[in-house]
């Protein structure tokens, strides 16, 4: 997809654990729209075109020409076979299928850091603004409100219920 810039990886398995982790057709990351990643992000496709549409339609706008722009998106890996909020027991995470993002913060043009944990309540606009940007092209979208696992970080994945779009 045009403004994705990172490669097709080889499939990810289980690992043979059974874990139900893994990825059929992943994608490695590293630019979305011009804006590079802290870190290479592993997801599967559909994650990834999804995050390049919160990104445009979303994270962009909501963060306007303050600072001269995004520089830098702080995002985590993407792939990660754990299960949810790393709790020993719980159901699969979907990180754990390539299908979720956690976006820690950004750095603006001029240099200056925006992160969720501070900035939630320091820039609230520009933060709550990304949060409900990604309730539509996401599944689950998880912020600072939602529960004491997600105080540092918006967590968004593509898991789709029928009653639509889970945000918190």
């Amino acid at each position: 997809m045009p403004g994705l810039i990172g490669q097709k990886v080889a499939p990810i398995g289980n690992g043979g654990r059974g874990s139900g982790c893994g990825i059929a057709e992943p994608v490695r990351i590293t630019s979305v729209s011009g804006i590079r990643l802290s870190q290479p992000m592993t997801v599967d496709c559909e994650t990834a075109t999804a995050f390049k549409r919160w990104v445009d339609r979303g994270i962009v706008p909501a963060v306007g020409g303050k600072g001269g722009g995004i520089a830098k998106l702080d995002v985590g890996p993407g792939y990660v076979c754990r299960p949810r909020n790393n709790q020993r027991g719980a159901k699969l995470s979907e990180h754990g299928r390539g299908k979720a993002i956690d976006l820690m913060g950004l750095v603006l043009k001029n240099g200056q850091s925006l992160d969720v944990k501070t900035g939630w309540k320091s820039q609230p606009r520009i933060l709550k603004a990304i949060h409900a940007a990604a309730c539509g092209p996401f599944g689950t979208v998880l912020g600072p409100k939602a529960d004491r696992y997600h105080q540092d970080h918006i967590h968004v994945d593509t898991k789709r219920y029928r009653s639509g779009s889970y945000c918190r």
